[in-house]
């Protein structure tokens, strides 16, 4: 077993004689499948069974995170994605099984044999188009890819092969090409500085590295061009003196994989969770952390203060899709990417997130589109596009909402910088107390 440089003989022990103990429950709630963890702590664990929970597409509705000393445990309220206890006992069985050899690096090797490609640049008008195009003149095959976009900045994580030999690329030669090829993509004509390209053979875990790969980029930093989005997530962070804690809080629409979002980037902040409760609400999350840094000590000054804000506002709406769902479904065959992302340019679609897979040589690829400004897509052209790709290839699944959404009622708007978060502390700091962790809770 392969160990962080930082952890003694003695830590390395009690890891490998504390394994992560996992109790699945479904008689203790209702109306979600309790799924309890208890292990020996160490930085980053929180993170990874987060992580198993979110990359089976469950849905998180209530946890409760708490650690004192060399232990953690973890109570999470689960559902599937269509608000339903869990009853399959082979799903049970894999998260069981899952959680208890958690790795220690929250590596995969779902994309072993492959070679990644990782891209940030400035976005902009069939920048895909040409991405893909690109790797299609190269003869590499897309098997796996995810792009995000946000405030003006794009990251995708490409897992390609070679289409000739369905091997790795591992030529150095081809591999200068591929990204001299693609950092000219990326440049464009005014971005010289800030594109970036690498090829790897590094595995990881893809959607915590778009996360990486974009604080990289700073993205946080800069300001959105268009958006017609009104629900931004209010994010607050003081300093709870008496004990050491900085208390961050996060209030957003709730949708899957936010928890992860959320820890993951205050891990890779090198926070430290020591103390959490999320619980969700109708379309509404309350996220509430209780951290400090790896060292031991709380957020120190208010540059850094604002920084946590602005980075943990950025890693919610990163995931956030504006625009008209399409789901493409096809036999896959070299340049199908190309072709498909074409059309949508050269009808003036704008891709603000993709998900691209393969499956047993089928295409099973997720876009969610807007016009070239960012304005809802003009539904006659999306019916045109569908029209050119093959109304059974490609179909509108999700349309944007609006004007419409539901309106909050007034006691949920109220606690937006004051009841709701300080409920939450009240509820966090009982717990703590119940628990036996602190002394009082008032």
């Amino acid at each position: 077993m392969e160990w962080p440089a930082c952890l003694n003989e003695y830590e390395k022990l009690v890891i490998r004689m504390n394994t992560p103990r996992v109790v699945i429950d479904n008689a203790v709630c209702p109306t979600a499948t309790l799924v309890k963890v208890d292990s020996a702590r160490r930085h980053g664990i929180l993170l990874e069974a987060v992580q198993v929970l979110t990359d089976l597409n469950l849905s998180i509705k209530k946890a409760y995170i708490s650690s004192d000393g060399r232990w953690f445990m973890d109570v999470f309220h689960v559902t599937d994605l269509n608000g339903n206890k869990l009853t399959d006992e082979s799903v049970l069985s894999y998260i069981e099984q899952s959680l208890e050899t958690i790795d220690h690096y929250g590596r995969t090797t779902e994309f072993n044999g492959l070679t990644a490609l990782e891209l940030t640049g400035t976005d902009r008008v069939g920048l895909l188009s040409e991405v893909f195009a690109v790797l299609a003149d190269l003869q590499c095959s897309v098997v796996e890819a995810k792009v995000w976009t946000h405030n003006g900045r794009i990251a995708s994580l490409i897992y390609v092969k070679d289409c000739n030999s369905g091997s790795p690329i591992e030529d150095s030669q081809q591999i200068d090409r591929i990204e001299a090829r693609l950092r000219n993509v990326l440049k464009g004509d005014n971005d010289i500085r800030s594109a970036k390209t690498s090829v790897s053979m590094a595995v990881t875990h893809t959607e915590r590295r778009l996360h990486q790969m974009m604080f990289a980029d700073r993205d946080y930093e800069r300001k959105p061009i268009l958006s017609h989005s009104t629900d931004y997530p209010v994010v607050t962070v003081q300093n709870w003196v008496e004990r050491g804690y900085s208390v961050v809080n996060v209030q957003c629409k709730d949708r899957t994989k936010l928890l992860f979002d959320v820890v993951c980037t205050l891990t890779d902040m090198e926070y430290v969770v020591f103390h959490a409760t999320i619980n969700t609400s109708g379309d509404r999350a309350y996220l509430e952390f209780y951290i400090r840094h790896i060292d031991g000590t709380p957020i120190s000054s208010e540059p850094e203060r604002q920084r946590v804000i602005q980075c943990l506002q950025a890693a919610v709406r990163r995931r956030a899709s504006e625009g008209v769902r399409l789901e493409l479904k096809m036999p896959d065959r070299q340049g199908l990417l190309a072709d498909v992302t074409r059309t949508f340019r050269e009808n003036g679609l704008n891709v603000t997130r993709a998900e691209i897979s393969t499956t047993i040589d089928m295409a099973l690829n997720v876009f969610y589109v807007t016009d070239a400004i960012g304005n809802p897509a003009d539904p006659k052209i999306i019916e045109s596009v569908r029209q050119k790709i093959g109304l059974s290839n490609l179909e509108v699944k999700e349309l944007p909402l609006i004007c419409n959404e539901k309106a909050e009622s007034e006691e949920q708007t109220v606690g937006v910088g004051g009841a709701v978060l300080l409920s939450l502390g009240s509820l966090v700091r009982r717990n703590l107390y119940n628990l036996g962790l602190i002394r009082s809770y008032s």
